[in-house]
């Protein structure tokens, strides 16, 4: 691909600050949008399954918006009809506007072979037959989700209501106990976007400049990570994406900017809060060193003894930088931080904030300090923190 020639030149800061507003961590937070404004600002939230302080996808409003209810971040998600859950970046939960846009990959599920679970005759038109004389159901309500064995080991109507949601017949409209709820798409889905009518080229060039709003400025391999598009799929749309390119000092390769980030300097308030390692403002490890310094592995998969800092590490966001990390977990009413990890003696204070803040977004009413990487700071985080 022939790359235009960049007609702006970004210092470093710059694009810092236009990644941090584009994620909502610079500026006021647009609380009367709410929950459901930070979806659509975002485009994507992941959801997983490890919850330590809350899960990751509660953890993303509250890092952008600060204490609000736990409650109000699942009703704002899954009532009404505003969402679904998809493959975009991983399992996200997406605004539910985008649903012709992902038009391209439900068809590359339909036309893939069939990955390795057997579905036995009938099994799928059962399901569907299922739901729509029922209701949304879980798996379990579906006839079960496994045979009994690994987890792997999936039931034929699991098998089934999976490969139905991949090609958009069936919906996941809410997660209940952790468990997918699936629905028709004719049900879950208004009539106005219930349709596959989009051609790849559109869909793609419609992420392409979602992905370049969210994140503000970002290369290719950036972009293309946002929603797990390949990168001949972004060379192909680019150009007619909006996306204008740009050049960044210090970073190697060509880059893509949102005209509207450019539109005026990014100012305002930093967030200082505790990001979830799922958090799209740091999804992508090389842009997040390429943009903070900073370099952070989920090592939750990691051997105990192989960890570095913790087993879900939560770096600290504070004046627009990331300043260390923290592992945490809950032991009834006290929020304990197990391992610590301070980059700079300045990064005391703003840990001590976001860890009362956390405590008391999730109930605890104390802090305890475990283990500090720099044991000459523990007095002075454990004094803040009082």
């Amino acid at each position: 691909m022939t790359t235009p020639p960049p007609t702006l030149e970004l210092s470093a800061d710059e694009a810092r600050r236009i990644a941090l507003r584009a994620q909502g961590f610079l500026g006021a937070p647009d609380r009367r949008a709410g929950v459901r404004g930070v979806l659509r600002h975002l485009g994507a939230v992941q959801l997983d399954t490890i919850s330590v302080l809350a899960r990751s996808h509660e953890l993303i409003p509250y890092a952008r918006l600060g204490a609000v209810g736990r409650r109000t971040v699942e009703d704002a998600y899954w009532t009404e009809g505003h969402s679904f859950e998809y493959w975009s970046h991983a399992a996200c939960i997406l605004p539910v506007e985008e649903w012709p846009h992902f038009a391209f990959r439900r068809r590359a599920y339909r036309s893939r072979p069939h990955w390795y679970h057997d579905l036995p005759d009938g099994a799928y038109d059962a399901v569907i037959k299922q739901l729509r004389a029922e209701g949304p159901l879980t798996a379990t309500g579906l006839g079960g989700a496994n045979n009994g064995g690994e987890w792997w080991d999936w039931s034929a109507s699991k098998v089934a209501v999976e490969r139905a949601l991949m090609y958009g017949e069936v919906v996941c409209t809410e997660r209940r106990s952790w468990k997918r709820v699936y629905d028709l798409a004719e049900r879950a889905i208004p009539d106005a976007l219930l349709h596959d009518d989009l051609d790849d080229t559109e869909c793609l060039r419609r992420l392409v400049r979602l992905a370049g709003q969210s994140l503000g400025v970002g290369t290719r391999a950036d972009i293309a990570d946002y929603h797990r598009i390949k990168g001949e799929q972004f060379d192909a749309v680019v150009a007619d994406s909006g996306l204008v390119p740009v050049s960044v000092e210090g970073w190697a390769k060509p880059a893509w900017a949102d005209p509207a980030a450019l539109a005026s300097p990014p100012r305002g308030r930093h967030r200082t809060t505790l990001l979830s390692p799922f958090d799209s403002l740091i999804w992508e490890r090389a842009r997040t060193e390429r943009i903070f310094g900073f370099t952070h592995r989920l090592e939750a998969y990691v051997p105990k003894p192989k960890r570095l800092h913790g087993y879900f590490a939560m770096p600290l966001l504070a004046g627009g930088k990331l300043l260390g990390r923290v592992d945490p977990a809950r032991e009834g009413t006290t929020l304990v931080a197990r391992q610590v990890s301070l980059d700079t003696p300045k990064a005391v204070a703003p840990m001590a904030r976001a860890l009362r803040e956390a405590a008391e977004w999730v109930g605890c009413d104390y802090v305890r300090v475990e283990r500090v990487d720099r044991p000459e700071l523990t007095a002075d985080l454990v004094k803040a923190l009082d």
